[in-house]
This record gives structure tokens, C-alpha cells and sequence, in this order.
């Protein structure tokens, strides 16, 4: 299954409603949607989160991301990303470049 990265950018109102139960009803809608949580990660910076997940497709992770994003009020961005061996490997097959 394709993989997605989700950053996500906590509101004020998303920070009152941080919890363990909260994070495990995120891992049941990451479930219900055919994915499979790889990382899940608090970050400082420009994210709060980055969460990895293993999802069956792209309209799999814009349906996981809206129902997240109604969950806890959290906005995501949303992101495919490739191995780098495999991106090696693409790139060397463009001849435009």
C-alpha cells in the first residue's frame, strides 16, 4: 500500500482536546479507512505532528485527513512519498530533466 506523511498544525480550540482516548479514536478512523499507522510523532517546528501511515490509496488518505481533521479540529497536510531507492530509480528513467 502507497504510503502518506500528515502534518499537522494544531488549532487552540484541537489543543484543549489533546488525550490518549482522543489519539486512540484517531487510530480506529486510520483503521476503518484500510490504513495502517506507521509513526506517529509530536514534533516542534512548523508541525505538531507528523504521523506516517500505510493507506490503500490517495482517496483513502483525503477521507482518513477530512475525518481526522473533523475528529479533533486538527488541519493536515497531506503528502505521498516514495522510498528513495524507488525515486532513484524513476529519476533515472526521465529524460527531461
Amino acid at each position: 500500500m502507497p504510503i502518506f506523511m500528515m502534518f499537522g498544525k494544531y488549532t487552540a480550540e484541537a489543543s484543549r482536546g489533546i488525550s490518549a482516548e482522543r489519539t486512540s479514536e484517531a487510530k480506529e478512523i486510520i483503521k476503518s479507512h484500510g490504513g495502517k499507522v506507521v509513526s506517529m510523532y509530536a514534533v516542534l517546528g512548523e508541525h505538531d505532528l507528523v504521523l506516517t501511515l500505510d493507506l490503500p490509496s490517495a482517496e483513502a488518505a483525503i477521507a482518513t485527513s477530512a475525518a481526522l481533521n473533523s475528529l479533533t479540529g486538527i488541519s493536515f497536510t497531506t503528502s505521498p512519498v516514495v522510498e528513495v531507492e524507488k525515486f532513484d530509480r524513476l529519476i533515472s528513467r526521465a529524460t527531461d530533466i
